[in-house]
This record gives structure tokens, C-alpha cells and sequence, in this order.
């Protein structure tokens, strides 16, 4: 089954990162042309290793193929709009685990914390939500309000936020996992890409061509700086869907309802491959 990861936007549809991932035991057929809403047909697959991120590879087995999704929608992001294109992919690509990168919810009144969720602070982020309605830096706070939104959304189409870091995938629910793809790259021991606004194309062959050679990974197409986030973010979806217990670090504390609104929340992050990643949770 693959893996859904989303770096998440609100201001323009193609700011939006949305990438399936999955392993590949076959390789697939070449098939050009686009799918409804932007998702594409079967993928050719190609490498960044050697920092040639178009030269063609044939993956092989345990290759974690990446099938880059794009939307080129006019206007803002309509959170709802977002929720149900997300849910329709994940019915259709039988994706049980969604990666966003965002905040699922605000800071609990009781964490001890004055102005931060558990997750945000232990990974010392620049962007907070506090209390219901209070984000810090201010600016950010359409951000998280539409994440929040995205959140919500799914929730009533039958998705459900990670409850424990424990046994995650124990029962067959369909899993909202909240990504942090700054983290993602310093937990892999990679360099975090600059921020979109800074990176050059060299920036994103460099970082890309550095995850190639930590861990087997195609693509269908180049990815821009928010698709390499995605990516980068949604690793550890496959760690939490195949149980491995090496692959994900899970950051913070469980969601819980306080004065109707949804609080805390973990951050789950990708690890590097080690030989203990045979390693399972108990079914």
C-alpha cells in the first residue's frame, strides 16, 4: 500500500507538495498522460544518485517509489476542497496513512508550556499555535487555521489523527499523521533545504541526490522544493505502515478534546535505514 504526503499551502493550489510513496518490487509500466485531478498514470521511475535527478533506473525491490501529484487549480486552497481530493485519492490508491505537514490542532491549557504544543517545542520549531486562535508569528496563522481546517475535514470523511506511538497502525483506521519536513531532513542527518523562497535548483539536486544515497528512491519526474518536502516528510509513513519500529521517532503527545477544540498531537519523523530495521511492532 502507498503513502500519502502532503506539504500542505493555502494561497495557490500548485504550492501544494503531494506525493504517493510506496515500495516497489516491480518496474512499472511507462504509460504517459494524467490521470483526473492531476494524479498521473503508471510512472516511469527515475534516480537522483549521482546528482543526476533525471537519469532513468529501474527500481528494485524495497525501492521506496515516489508518484509526484500536482494540481494547477486557479485561487486559493479550499480546505474542503483539499479534504475531499485527498480523501478521493487515498479511496483510489487504497492509501491508509496521510501525511500532512502542518498543525492538527492547538496547545493543551495543562502542558506546562506558555506558548507552544509539546511536539513543536522538543523540536524547537519556529512556528507555535497556542491557545485556540493564537499562533505565533502572527502571520502564520492563516497557515494553521487552514491546516486545522484540512484536519477537520478529513476527520468527517472517516480519517482519524495518531492516537499512540505505541502500536500506530493497529487497527485498520485510515491514519492522519502530522509531518515536519525541516525535522525530517535533520533526523535522516541530511541538511535541510533553505526555504523555498532561497533554494536554488543546485540546492534541491544537492539534498535530493543526499536522501538517493541514504536510501533507495525514485521518482516519476524532478521534484520542486515542495514536492522534495513531501517527500522528505512522508518517509516515516511507510516506517509507521510497515511497522518498523527503526524507521520513525514519534514527537510529542497524544491528540485529546479540550473545550471543543482538538489539542497537542505528535510530530512523526523519518529515521535513517539501520540493520534493526527488520525490527516490527507486534500485530
Amino acid at each position: 500500500m502507498a503513502v500519502l504526503s502532503i506539504d500542505l499551502a493555502f494561497r495557490r493550489w500548485s504550492d501544494l507538495g503531494a506525493v504517493l510513496l510506496e515500495r516497489a518490487h516491480v518496474q512499472p509500466v511507462r504509460e504517459p498522460g494524467f490521470g483526473p485531478i492531476g494524479l498521473p498514470l503508471k510512472p516511469t521511475f527515475g534516480s537522483a544518485k549521482s546528482g543526476n535527478i533525471q537519469a532513468a533506473q529501474e527500481p528494485d525491490e524495497g525501492v521506496i517509489a515516489c508518484e509526484i501529484l500536482r494540481w494547477d487549480d486557479p485561487g486559493p486552497v479550499d480546505p474542503e476542497n483539499l479534504a475531499g481530493r485527498l480523501n478521493h485519492i487515498c479511496v483510489t490508491r487504497n492509501v491508509k496513512i496521510l501525511m500532512l505537514d502542518g498543525p492538527q490542532a492547538w496547545k493543551s491549557s495543562s502542558n506546562g508550556l506558555e506558548f507552544a504544543r509539546v511536539s513543536e517545542r522538543q523540536l524547537n520549531k519556529p512556528s507555535k499555535t497556542g491557545l485556540p486562535g493564537m499562533v505565533k508569528p502572527v502571520s502564520s496563522r492563516p497557515f494553521a487555521e487552514a491546516c486545522l481546517d484540512v484536519y477537520d475535514a478529513l476527520c468527517r470523511r472517516g480519517w482519524h489523527r495518531l492516537q499512540t506511538r505505541n502500536q500506530p497502525i493497529a487497527t485498520p483506521e485510515r491514519l492522519l499523521v502530522e509531518s515536519y519536513p525541516h525535522a525530517a531532513w535533520k533526523s535522516l542527518g541530511i541538511k535541510p533545504l533553505p526555504s523555498k523562497r532561497r533554494t536554488k535548483v543546485s540546492d534541491l539536486a544537492e539534498a535530493f541526490a543526499a536522501l538517493c544515497a541514504l536510501m533507495p528512491i525514485t521518482t516519476d519526474r524532478p521534484p520542486n522544493h515542495d514536492q522534495l518536502q513531501a517527500i522528505v516528510g512522508g518517509l516515516c509513513g511507510l516506517a509507521l505502515e510497515e511497522r518498523n519500529t527503526a524507521g520513525a521517532k514519534i514527537v510529542g503527545k497524544p491528540p485529546q478534546r479540550e473545550d471543543g477544540h482538538w489539542r497537542e498531537g505528535f510530530i512523526v519523523l523519518p529515521l535513517p535505514p539501520s540493520r534493526a530495521a527488520t525490527l516490527r511492532w507486534l500485530h
